[in-house]
């Protein structure tokens, strides 16, 4: 799978965000220098793992017959020691149906057993960074231009 982001708009700091038929849009706050027309990388990093949270809890719910009606999550994150290597984030999970205690504490427990919250808590993740290569570059320009003369 590949997730593409580009710049939406040149001089500005927003950026289109392409994930299969999907596309949402990214920015920073005024006061760090964008225009605030979208989430920034961290309000989209933190809302994956309350996401992942919510959806997993649905899923275990259903699969045990747990009568769980609705999930929602809140999610606050500490950032201020991030330079240092620590970024804490705060769930707090609102469990809506009719559950038992036990029910409860079963649920809160599997929340942090959810892929996006495994993922950050129990793997490393690498990241790799390239150059797209000039030959993709100049095809991509000759199949876009190739592209434009069967219109005209």
């Amino acid at each position: 799978m590949t997730i593409t982001v580009s710049q939406h708009t040149p001089g500005q700091l927003r950026q289109t965000i392409r994930i299969h038929s999907h596309q949402i849009n990214a920015d920073l706050t005024q006061a760090a220098g964008g225009s605030d027309t979208g989430p920034d990388p961290h309000d989209l990093f933190d809302a994956a793992v309350a996401t992942c949270k919510a959806m997993t809890l649905q899923l275990f719910a259903k699969r045990k017959n747990i009568p769980l009606d609705e999930v929602k999550v809140e999610i606050s994150r500490d950032d201020s020691a991030e330079s240092k290597g620590l970024y804490q984030l705060y769930a707090t999970l609102e469990l809506i149906g009719d559950l038992t205690t036990e029910q409860r504490q079963q649920l809160l427990a599997i929340a942090d057993k959810c892929p996006i919250h495994k993922l950050v808590t129990h793997s490393e993740v690498q990241v790799h960074t390239s150059l797209k290569s000039e030959s993709a570059r100049f095809k991509a320009v000759s199949l876009c231009l190739s592209s434009h003369r069967n219109v005209i």
